[in-house]
Formats: C-alpha cells, sequence, structure tokens
C-alpha cells in the first residue's frame, strides 16, 4: 500500500489527530524527567505505554533528540522503530533539502530501511522542490511519503512564500501536484504538504488553489497556537488532512492515562 493509502486507513480507525513528539526541556521538568538522554529514552516509553498502536501516526521533532548528540539520537531511533512495529505511522519532523547526492543522503536516512527509516518525513523546498527528487524517488520505491513545506504557521515565512505571481506557495503546490500525478496516477499521491491551520486568510489573499497538490495536508497550529481542527479542514481544501498535536496532548503527560484521554479529547 501507499503511504497516502496507508494513511487513510489508519486515519479512518483513529482520527486525523497525528501526536506531536516534541520533548523539550519544559515538557521533560513538567513530567519529572531530566533533560538529558536518559530522560527522552524515559518520555519516548511513556509515549508508547499511551500510543503506539492506539493512534495514526506520531510525529517526532527530530531536533530535540538531535540536541542530546549520539545518545539522543539512539532514543529516537528506539521510538521510531517502536511505533512502526507497533504499526503507528511515523513522519519524522526533520525539515531537509539539499541538491544532488547530499539529498539523496538525506533520503536514505529517513525514507530507507536504516535506524532512522520512517514512514514519512518533512522536507524544505528552498533550494527547489525539484532538488527533493531523490527523496520522491525513495518515497515511491519504499512505499513511504513526505510532508513539503508550502504555508507555514509561522509570521516569518509569509514574505518568502506569498512572494511573486503566482505566489511561491502556489508553485510548490503545483510542482508537488505534477509528481504526484507521474508517481501515483490516478489516485492520491504521496506526497504531500504542510500548511498551517492558521493559513486560512493567507491562502485567500494569495488564491492559493491547495486542492492541486492531490496529496495529504500535514496542518500544525492546533491546540496550543490557538487554531481548531475545523480551521485545519478549511486550508485541506479536498486533501486528506493530518492534523499534529503536541503540547495540548502531551501536557496531561506523564500519567498515560491522561495522554490517551487528551488524545481524544482532541479528536472530538
Amino acid at each position: 500500500m501507499t503511504f497516502a493509502q496507508r494513511l487513510a486507513d489508519q486515519q479512518a480507525a483513529f482520527g486525523p489527530i497525528c501526536v506531536g513528539v516534541d520533548p523539550h526541556a519544559s515538557i521533560l521538568e513538567a513530567w519529572g524527567l531530566p533533560d538529558n538522554p536518559a530522560g527522552l529514552t524515559r518520555f519516548s516509553e511513556i509515549l508508547a505505554q499511551a500510543f503506539a498502536g492506539q493512534v495514526a501516526s506520531i510525529k517526532p521533532q527530530v531536533a530535540f533528540y538531535e540536541r542530546h548528540g549520539s545518545r539522543g539520537m539512539a532514543a529516537l531511533e528506539g521510538l521510531i522503530g517502536t511505533f512502526r512495529e507497533a504499526g503507528t505511522l511515523v513522519i519524522s519532523d526533520a525539515k531537509r533539502g539539499d541538491i544532488g547526492s547530499t539529498m539523496a543522503g538525506y533520503a536514505d536516512a529517513w525514507l530507507g530501511d536504516g535506524p532512522f527509516g520512517s514512514d514519512a518525513v518533512t522536507l524544505s523546498p528552498y533550494l527547489g522542490v525539484g532538488a527533493l527528487k531523490p527523496a520522491f524517488e525513495k518515497a515511491a520505491e519504499n512505499d513511504r511519503g513526505a510532508f513539503v513545506l508550502a504555508i507555514t504557521s509561522n509570521p516569518e515565512g509569509t514574505s518568502v512564500q506569498g512572494a511573486g505571481d503566482p505566489a511561491a506557495a502556489q508553485c510548490v503546490l503545483n510542482e508537488l501536484g505534477e509528481t504526484n500525478g507521474r508517481y501515483w496516477p490516478g489516485q492520491p499521491g504521496s506526497l504531500g504538504a504542510v500548511i498551517g491551520a492558521t493559513a486560512g486568510e493567507r491562502i485567500s489573499s494569495w488564491s492559493i488553489d491547495v486542492n492541486v497538490l492531490a496529496g495529504p495536508v500535514l496542518a500544525p497550529g492546533v491546540g496550543a497556537q490557538g487554531a481548531t481542527v475545523q480551521q485545519a479542514q478549511v486550508v485541506a481544501g479536498s486533501n486528506l488532512l493530518c492534523v499534529p498535536v503536541s503540547r495540548a496532548i502531551l501536557r496531561a503527560g506523564p500519567d498515560v492515562t491522561g495522554l490517551k484521554n487528551a488524545h481524544s479529547a482532541q479528536n472530538l
């Protein structure tokens, strides 16, 4: 099955909420855990107890593991393996983007069969959507997916993403839609876009057509950033919607039941 098909099936069973795995220092402290690799490992173990095999997807933010060096990345490796083995989709939020053999290396790392191999990875198109081809090819080859930054939830992105006529964000969506059509003709593609749930006004003012994507939309901004699932549904258009929520769920930890209840409340 393609990544798009697996995501649709998982969300049909568990709902569209993707658990954002953001173990920053304040979350670890609130959970009574040390801000070190041992704390990260215990944090990941608790999340697995609460969610492995019981939610559609998780989105680990790689930076919070990477800052602890090799032992932190070992904790991430364990998290990815545990959730994928349980059947939960892992969308690694690594925001990689480069050219040539370097991009091919990133593709192999995050969409291959190595220790960080995930179901999908986030990518940055600043060097051109076409430069991401090695990741697109790896995704198609291994039935994985990718989410490319298009309209992010941070205000600093506006000047770049809205530049031009059509807007740069529309150009990204157009190229992704064309690529989806080549790799997965006649069906939803596995190359998605990151479109902030708070981006409704920008989509309107920039005359963005999100439906050309023909792939999933990852819509951050729901929960602590103030957006609602309904707003996320609007920015996704007719595309499959995946809604990452981090703080609004994680603040219910470390109690496993509390974490489960917080996830269920977001899915409502």
